[in-house]
């Protein structure tokens, strides 16, 4: 692909990712595909005469216990959550491989680290996806089938830090423009919301009616991570324009225009 399309910028994207459950049956599979997709990308591109390469690394890779909101400066100094740590440290390890290309090889290559991302085009699979997909289409189909009640995981407690998917891409493509340092920058919306009022936002949203059960002997997970925008504020000149409510909204209209198309669903 590099030697026929010769390209000069490269946004390396992929990754095998999932939920809570995917990463703790398939923790091989998450750690080796995500470190061989970083490894080989980037030396191509390096190899291909690439003039800019960016690439994303997960906020799940800072450590667990890292002070919120979450500086970019905290990367390395603990361990990740142990249920995705596989998954966390084949990420970073992408850092450490752009930071080394650069250094070596002059290699213009940037790593920036989103929060926690929803939109469009998401992955809806109850076994592997993310939080707001997965509570979207179990709310979406609890008012279908016409439940009374809803059990959720937790407390509901824990806070967290999401971002619009729209306010990413642009995010990324400004960074791709104007940015050239080896130094992470973390793009988020810098306002946590709790998992509790984030369930019962989607509920109001999607139209279910019953009541939320809470059950407290399923894990929280970190309690709270929110992430630091001091940089993507003063480096990049960039604040999100998406609210969280716009947000779902979005997203819940077009899970619901596209539900029979998408592969997890049939």
């Amino acid at each position: 692909m590099f030697s026929e399309l010769r390209p000069e910028v490269v946004f390396h994207l992929a990754a095998y990712v999932g939920g809570i459950l995917a990463n703790r049956d398939k923790p091989a599979d998450f750690c080796y595909r995500n470190l061989i997709l970083g490894a080989e990308v980037i030396h191509h591109a390096h190899l291909a005469g690439v003039q800019k390469y960016i690439t994303l690394m997960g906020g799940c890779s800072y450590p667990a216990e890292a002070s919120s909101p979450i500086d970019e400066m905290q990367l390395w100094r603990g361990y990740p959550q142990p249920e995705s740590a596989p998954y966390s440290l084949a990420k970073a390890m992408g850092y450490e491989l752009a930071k080394a290309y650069r250094r070596q090889y002059g290699l213009h290559a940037i790593v920036l680290v989103p929060g926690n991302i929803y939109g469009p085009f998401d992955n809806f699979d109850l076994e592997s996806s993310h939080v707001i997909p997965a509570l979207i289409r179990k709310y979406h189909e609890a008012k279908e089938q016409g439940k009374t009640e809803v059990v959720a995981w937790g407390s509901g407690k824990p806070l967290r830090d999401f971002i619009y998917i729209g306010d990413v891409c642009e995010a990324v493509i400004l960074a791709a423009r104007n940015y050239d340092r080896e130094d992470l920058i973390n793009i988020s919306s810098g306002q946590r919301v709790s998992i509790r009022n984030l369930v019962e936002l989607i509920a109001e949203l999607t139209g279910f009616t019953g009541k939320v059960v809470w059950d407290s002997t399923k894990p929280d997970g970190q309690f709270d991570k929110g992430f630091s925008v001091e940089r993507m504020n003063k480096i990049l000149g960039f604040r999100p324009k998406t609210s969280l409510l716009d947000g779902l909204q979005k997203t819940i209209e077009w899970f619901r225009i596209n539900r029979g198309t998408l592969r997890e669903l049939q």
